[in-house]
């Protein structure tokens, strides 16, 4: 018999390559109505919804996908946009939505859409977000609650409305784009960091959340990738600046010297994505790049140095314990 994915309902008989295939003998009844997605190495195509997917490693990602035969659901702030970047795909691949992500209602509805198209969900990357530096004097409210709102609460409620769709089906796989900023930053990009690592906490306990449903939860943190993250369409500085913070002007300075010359390749990083998908016990965390993989080296020794150092003061905390006395009366 050669390989080929099997469909199986309630039908007695069915086609498996041309061959007769009497489901009684060949398959356990326990199989009956279950859908058997790997037949040696033979594997399905699935559902994704990508936001974020008209530049970047989301852009990547979905022409990957398609070149792959998957079906993509992908957001941008304008369908014109996406249609100009990935072409005339086939309808039955393709979904264009045009999403507000600080907008709940619009995040229910292209979830309903994928589905309603689809007829399923199999893996979430929630990839939209942006960078914003400047110390915290620095910026304005607005500039910090804007943020927050596309880098944590727009995927928040992306989450919120897939979640029942991947508990009915019992499986599933949302990867959260994070970012090294979130595990190990950097001088001048506090509120950037604090976005992401808000993020990379929802997805550490949100994993552990939704095992029991067969749902799996990634958050990824790249390092510097060559996208167009570090121009005027992915990156805001505080319009407020202040003369005495020179240590964070060169710090953004110089990082944005690395326009165009990031070590990380998106196509690559869309290959990885598309690997996790695949695993049947892909990580919780993944450092994305080898400067995030150096960065989160050295956030992970100068921790342990200090929660030596400061070991005697955590200790302080606690009650006084009581000798045991034994009663003797």
């Amino acid at each position: 018999m050669t390989a080929g994915i099997i469909q199986v309902k309630t039908y007695k008989l069915f086609e498996f390559d041309n061959n007769r295939f009497d489901i009684n003998k060949h398959l356990p009844l326990f199989l009956t109505d279950i859908c058997i997605n790997k037949i040696k190495g033979n594997m399905e195509n699935k559902v994704w919804y990508i936001t974020g997917a008209s530049k970047g490693l989301g852009l990547s990602l979905v022409k990957k996908l398609l070149q792959a035969g998957h079906k993509v659901a992908a957001t941008s702030r304008t369908i014109s946009a996406l249609k100009a970047v990935i072409g005339d795909v086939a309808a039955d691949l393709f979904l264009p939505l045009e999403v507000d992500l600080c907008n709940d209602g619009s995040i229910s509805t292209s979830i309903q859409k994928t589905v309603e198209t689809f007829g399923k969900i199999d893996v979430v990357v929630n990839n939209a977000g942006y960078g914003i530096g400047g110390s915290v004097e620095e910026l304005s409210e607005n500039e910090v609650v804007d943020c927050f709102n596309v880098n944590v609460f727009a995927a928040v409620n992306v989450i919120k409305h897939v979640l029942p769709v991947m508990r009915a089906q019992q499986s599933g796989h949302i990867i959260n784009i994070a970012s090294i900023a979130g595990f190990a930053p950097t001088t001048g990009w506090s509120l950037y960091a604090g976005t992401k690592f808000a993020l990379i906490g929802i997805s550490e306990v949100l994993a552990e959340d939704v095992k029991e449903f067969g749902i799996k939860v990634t958050v990824a943190a790249p390092g510097a990738f060559r996208t167009e993250f570090l121009t005027g369409q992915s990156l805001v500085l505080a319009k407020n600046q202040i003369a005495d913070y020179k240590a964070i002007r060169e710090s953004q300075e110089r990082i944005l010297t690395m326009d165009g010359k990031q070590a990380g390749d998106p196509d690559k990083a869309a290959d990885i994505f598309i690997q996790l998908a695949e695993m049947d016990e892909p990580p919780v965390r993944l450092f994305m790049g080898t400067d995030a993989y150096k960065r989160a080296s050295q956030k992970i020794e100068a921790l342990a140095t200090d929660l030596e150092k400061w070991k005697e003061l955590s200790f302080a905390t606690d009650y006084k314990q009581q000798p045991n006395v034994l009663n003797l009366q």
